[in-house]
């Protein structure tokens, strides 16, 4: 993994660390695709967890493995914009029920009695791992003062 640029303020397998969302850009016969997802930092790569069925961007996986991953970390209120930009390529690897696990207590915390029904007892035959093992990764703090009263400004009703 070549790291391009790196100018985070935090250590990047930290800020990988963090439940963000994973923006999964990919080829296919009709143009570009992204799909934002889940991810786990081990191993030196990003895995996501894929179900096979009404999905297509797992069949995406094999035809085009040459993939892109952004991932962003952005407060508006304090001006926190931390963007991580990867390329590599991916693979469907089959379904591993700990390292899914590991993923989703990410998100969804340590209690596995809390989570929603559909993150349990996940069928193995509907369901793979998605591999990207970044050849590249490009790593940048872009944030910025916040204005003053910023979040004022934001209306979340």
């Amino acid at each position: 993994m070549e790291i391009v640029e790196n100018t985070l303020n935090v250590p990047l397998d930290e800020f990988l660390d963090r439940p963000l969302f994973c923006f999964f850009a990919q080829e296919s016969d009709t143009g570009p695709r992204v799909s934002p997802l889940w991810f786990l930092w081990e191993g030196g790569a990003i895995w996501n967890v894929a179900r096979l069925s009404d999905r297509s961007y797992p069949e995406r996986v094999t035809q085009y493995p040459q993939t892109a991953l952004a991932i962003v970390d952005f407060e508006p209120t304090t001006g926190r914009v931390e963007h991580v930009g990867m390329r590599g390529k991916a693979t469907l690897e089959p379904y591993d029920e700990a390292r899914a696990k590991r993923l989703f207590q990410n998100y969804l915390g340590d209690r596995k009695n809390d989570w929603p029904a559909e993150f349990l007892e996940l069928d193995a035959d509907d369901y793979r791992l998605i591999r990207v093992e970044p050849e590249t990764v490009v790593a940048r703090d872009q944030s910025y003062p916040s204005p003053e009263g910023r979040i004022d400004c934001i209306d979340h009703s």
